[in-house]
């Protein structure tokens, strides 16, 4: 009996019946996407913080929704001199850091601090809406 469902279940395996996740080993190989694509933003709203806070220069307090189409990339980009906070407000996107993957689903919040670097995949048949806040250093 062992046997037999060893080797349906190899034989399923075989076929794709099993969906596995992305091991570290094939993320590693997915090059990390350098334009964005499928990606709109709606700025809510800024506040000039150098009046607020002292030392803090040029930066923006930013509110944004962004979304990310089915199918859509936001490039890979670090976040050194940008924090921020992001809420999933619908739908579901994964995230890439180095080789490892997470995917967020509606509810969700990202941390992006100064040592993240990440990029973003919609792999959804729905676009995935965040509302984004960062402090921003807009050019000058």
């Amino acid at each position: 009996m062992k046997r037999r469902v060893l080797a349906w279940g190899g034989l399923l395996a075989a076929m794709g019946i099993f969906a596995t996740p992305l091991i570290p080993e094939v993320i590693a190989q997915i090059a990390p996407p350098t334009e964005s694509k499928g990606v709109a933003a709606k700025l809510i709203g800024t506040i000039p913080l150098a009046p607020e806070i002292s030392g803090i220069d040029n930066r923006q307090l930013r509110m944004r929704v962004v979304t990310l189409a089915p199918g859509g990339v936001f490039a890979v980009h670090s976040h050194a001199d940008r924090p921020s906070v992001e809420y999933v407000l619908k739908g579901q996107a994964t995230e890439y850091i180095g080789d490892t993957s997470k995917t967020y689903n509606e509810g969700d919040s990202v941390l992006a601090g100064k040592n993240t670097v990440h990029w973003w995949r919609n792999d959804g048949t729905e676009p995935a809406i965040f509302v984004a806040v960062d402090v921003f250093n807009p050019p000058k």
